[in-house]
């Protein structure tokens, strides 16, 4: 696919089976806001975004990637991209359609090359929202996802075919070769990351702060609260945003992040990172290493939700 139609992440949707926990720790720790609850199911907003939510947990007794939802510029290319999915061969779980979850909108969904669910709509309703103040430590927005995938060129092959997105750059391993592969879909250097594991998998959720003051607050007030810190404070060099790794109660990772490189689509090139070099994963050298320990951490639980749609 030559075009884009995919605009933006939306939001990404988990099933957890420590529901409570989970809502408590988003709503009480991570600063976020619960906007809808239903039996069972919690939509959670960032308060400096417009979309409706930008993360919704449900119960279960598995935990599981729910679905990636993704902007689409109009009901008319949200039309042309399902058409276009058909004639790849591609897996549609719904046509496209009015959505019944909050904002309503346009859409339909599908699953990715890996078996993941994913969402792509318009005309979904904007949600009311408000600056973000200084050195107010909650997320603006919700930054980035990264999958995790057992063969990420294909993955990454599939979504640059299917959806569009493009490479922005690559950390390379000396031993394993591409490690991660980030993926954009507009300005922002990636909207999406493709990492390599042994299974397909969530590795992490990023959200965006409104500063450095505000990210590093948002770091502090949660390790004084002794919430579990995987990796960071540190700066990436590729997209050169910082981050703040933790694990939440079910055992995801969640990182604050800020200053993510906005890019010239017309003059940029993608790079390939060494992984050996430290400056790689942190320029600051702030951080503590990144090490097996961390890796692992970031690989996840095995996802048992592929192929399957979630209820809602």
């Amino acid at each position: 696919m030559t075009f884009s139609p995919i605009t933006h992440l939306r939001h990404v949707d988990i099933a957890v089976p420590d529901f409570a926990k989970q809502v408590d720790f988003y709503g009480g720790r991570w600063g976020l806001t619960a906007t809808e609850t239903e039996s069972g199911l919690t939509y959670f907003a960032a308060e400096g975004s417009p979309e409706q939510y930008i993360v919704r947990v449900r119960d279960d007794v598995d935990k599981r990637l729910d679905l990636i939802a993704f902007g689409v510029t109009d009901a008319k290319a949200v039309d042309a991209l399902a058409s276009s999915l058909i004639a790849g061969g591609v897996t549609l779980i719904s046509e496209p359609g009015a959505l019944n979850t909050p904002g309503g909108g346009y859409g339909f969904r599908f699953f990715d090359g890996d078996g993941r669910v994913v969402e792509a709509s318009a005309d979904v309703a904007v949600r009311k929202h408000r600056k973000i103040e200084v050195r107010e430590s909650i997320p603006v927005r919700l930054s980035h996802v990264v999958l995790n995938s057992p063969q990420p060129e294909k993955t990454v092959a599939w979504y640059e075919k299917h959806l569009g997105f493009r490479l922005s750059d690559t950390l390379d391993h000396p031993h394993l070769g591409g490690l991660m592969y980030f993926l954009r879909c507009g300005p922002q250097h990636h909207s999406m990351a493709v990492s390599r594991c042994p299974h397909t998998s969530l590795n992490h959720i990023s959200f965006e702060m409104r500063g450095l003051d505000e990210y590093m607050f948002a770091t502090g007030r949660l390790m004084r609260a002794e919430i579990p810190k995987i990796w960071g404070p540190g700066r990436h060099a590729a997209g050169d945003n910082t981050f703040s790794y933790f694990r939440d109660p079910n055992g995801n990772i969640m990182e604050y992040t800020t200053e993510l490189l906005q890019l010239d689509e017309d003059t940029w090139h993608p790079s390939i990172y060494d992984t050996a070099d430290p400056e790689t994963s942190d320029q600051w050298g702030t951080s503590n290493p990144m090490d097996e320990w961390v890796s692992s951490q970031m690989f996840n639980d095995a996802d048992k939700g592929l192929y399957t749609a979630p209820p809602v």
